[in-house]
């Protein structure tokens, strides 16, 4: 492996002082232009590539801001990243994208990463398995900026972007009972995640409005990933009544569940309908075509990111900030039926 060339290997190759080369590549007007010059050309010759944590501690600033995503592969967090870049490279930030992959050992570590990389701030959506948030006060110990996003504590004095997760869950559940459903299960997250408890206290209440009663037997806790719905699919064949209706957390989760019974010769949404939540890239490809909440995650990284460079004009003056943003129903082939049907659909 070939060393990094420093300043010190500059200096020798122009038998000139460390101290000159640095001030030369940080345009000291102590420094004639002539030496600026040959030291820039000598350093570009070189490959010299500057220290940027070294940079940052001598300046305090060093224009790198950490995400902290649960994983990449999710459009809703790919999305988001974007929506950020847009708005802090045009500030000449550069960002930094940790996956925790709902881990709280590994977020733990990236948070001791980016802190050592002196971030100037960084924008957090928790993982799941996350009960213990002492490592987010590690930020705040440090004085560097948190944002948290889609997943937020309310113990926490940050500044946060969410969307509104009841009223996702209550208009997910209130179209399907609009459709004609009438026994309606609830496919949910883990509790400690602030989202999920939201979205079902939304299924709940969209329920009691409309006169039916909230069945514990009807909500499925699980992690929500594409497997965990084909296992809940598979528990609900083995239903002698089956549901009308499904509204799930999670799009990969719903697409899980929809897999199996379409197997089994349910028709999708004839006789379950199925909402899920996020609006993922796939849900217009799938066959039926997934109804869903988008939850504006473009949107929500323009906030997260003007959020940040409102905190760092401010500085001392500033107080956090809770910003809500308002989900939207995406009604689909997957919902959306031509004739309401009150009866549930009974297997034979």
């Amino acid at each position: 492996m070939n060393k990094k060339t420093t300043i010190h290997d500059i200096a020798k190759k122009l038998d000139i002082t460390a101290s000159t080369v640095s001030r030369a590549l940080q345009d000291n007007p102590r420094i004639s232009d002539s030496t600026k010059k040959l030291v820039v050309k000598t350093a570009r010759q070189m490959n010299y590539q500057p220290n940027s944590i070294a940079a940052a501690l001598r300046n305090g600033k060093s224009n790198l801001v950490g995400v902290m995503i649960p994983t990449v592969d999710r459009n809703f967090f790919g999305s988001i990243v974007r929506g950020i870049e847009e708005i802090l490279n045009d500030s000449d930030y550069n960002v930094i994208i940790c996956q925790s992959e709902d881990s709280h050992e590994k977020e733990k570590t990236n948070i001791k990463t980016l802190l050592k990389a002196q971030v100037d701030g960084i924008f957090a959506s928790y993982a799941k398995e996350t009960v213990d948030f002492r490592h987010y006060e590690e930020i705040l110990n440090h004085n560097v900026p948190l944002i948290l996003f889609d997943r937020m504590q309310n113990h926490f004095d940050v500044d946060a972007v969410v969307i509104d997760d009841y009223k996702g869950g209550f208009d997910a559940t209130e179209h399907l009972i609009e459709q004609g459903c009438r026994n309606i299960v609830h496919l949910t997250g883990p509790d400690n995640v602030s989202i999920y408890k939201d979205r079902k206290r939304g299924y709940e209440d969209a329920l009691r409005k409309h006169g039916f009663p909230v069945l514990q037997e009807n909500i499925y806790q699980s992690d929500l990933k594409l497997e965990a719905g084909i296992r809940i699919g598979e528990k609900l064949n083995k239903l002698s009544k089956l549901p009308d209706g499904i509204f799930s957390s999670s799009d990969y989760a719903a697409i899980g569940a929809i897999q199996v019974l379409k197997k089994s010769g349910i028709k999708i949404p004839q006789d379950i309908a199925v909402v899920g939540f996020s609006n993922e890239s796939f849900t217009n490809l799938v066959d039926p075509s997934l109804s869903t909440i988008d939850q504006k995650s473009k949107k929500m990284g323009h906030f997260i990111a003007n959020t940040f460079l409102e905190r760092m004009n401010k500085k001392e003056s500033y107080t956090p900030s809770r910003k809500v943003l308002t989900p939207e129903l995406i009604v689909r082939n997957s919902s959306l039926r031509k004739e309401h049907s009150k009866q549930n659909f009974i297997k034979n």
